[in-house]
């Protein structure tokens, strides 16, 4: 049969240690869940539930560990942010999950990128509006493979460093220990309000000292225990 429009691509991201592919379905973004982040943009950091947005999943742009992968500086910006998360690939779904449940839902981890239009965003909040336009565009979540989870690795993630460098510069420095709310509880909040499905992607959150980057610039960003992205801003 042929379609009059073409069919969307779907995205797939590498399993480690695998022959294997995740197939990509939502991708759900918590925001401002470190307090230090939720206080540089100007919120009360106190545990006010957990708010979520979403990028498509066109969105995704699978990044190895090994090679610098490139993305486009985006249309209609003159500030293109950078955000470091950790990213929890879903592998089985449901609603109203428990913590136990939220636990078993978990299939790995990742590390990605919410690249942002900060000066869109803002437009955007200030108007009350969405924040589509200043975070699903395209090229804007670049995501590292995903490390299965067993019990060694997520005790070690939950813990780890996360941070990212611009052109060698250390910019993000933390630890996913200082989330606001914690990887379990931000599975079981996001399950309140959407059912699960396996291949959704979570980005937990990023910490603070977010800032832009130019054409040429090149991002290290990395969760310890899982390992490190290098992604190159391009014309």
């Amino acid at each position: 049969m042929t379609h009059i429009i073409p069919e969307q691509k779907r995205v797939f991201l590498p399993v480690v240690e695998s022959d294997q592919l995740f197939p990509v379905g939502r991708v759900y973004c918590v925001g401002r869940n470190y307090a230090e982040h939720s206080k540089e943009m100007g919120d009360d950091p106190e545990r006010d539930p957990p708010f979520f947005f979403a990028k498509d999943a066109s969105c995704v742009v699978p990044a190895s560990f090994s090679d610098v992968t490139g993305i486009s500086y985006p249309m209609a910006s003159s500030q293109f942010e950078y955000e470091v998360e950790l990213v929890i690939a879903i592998g089985k779904g449901g609603r109203n999950l428990t913590p136990e449940q939220a636990v078993d839902a978990i299939l790995g981890y990742a590390v990605g990128l919410d690249m942002t239009r900060r000066d869109l965003q803002a437009q955007a909040k200030k108007k009350g509006r969405p924040w589509e336009v200043g975070k699903s565009f395209d090229e804007s979540a670049p995501v590292s493979p995903i490390l299965l989870k067993n019990d060694r690795l997520s005790v070690d993630v939950a813990k780890a460093e996360i941070g990212l460098k611009v052109n060698g510069d250390v910019k993000q420095i933390s630890r996913v220990s200082n989330l606001t709310w914690s990887i379990e509880e931000v599975i079981c909040k996001l399950s309140e309000v959407f059912e699960l499905r396996p291949g959704d992607l979570i980005m937990t959150g990023t910490p603070e000292n977010v800032g832009a980057v130019v054409v040429g610039d090149e991002m290290v960003a990395w969760v310890e225990h899982l390992g490190e992205i290098r992604v190159s801003v391009t014309d």
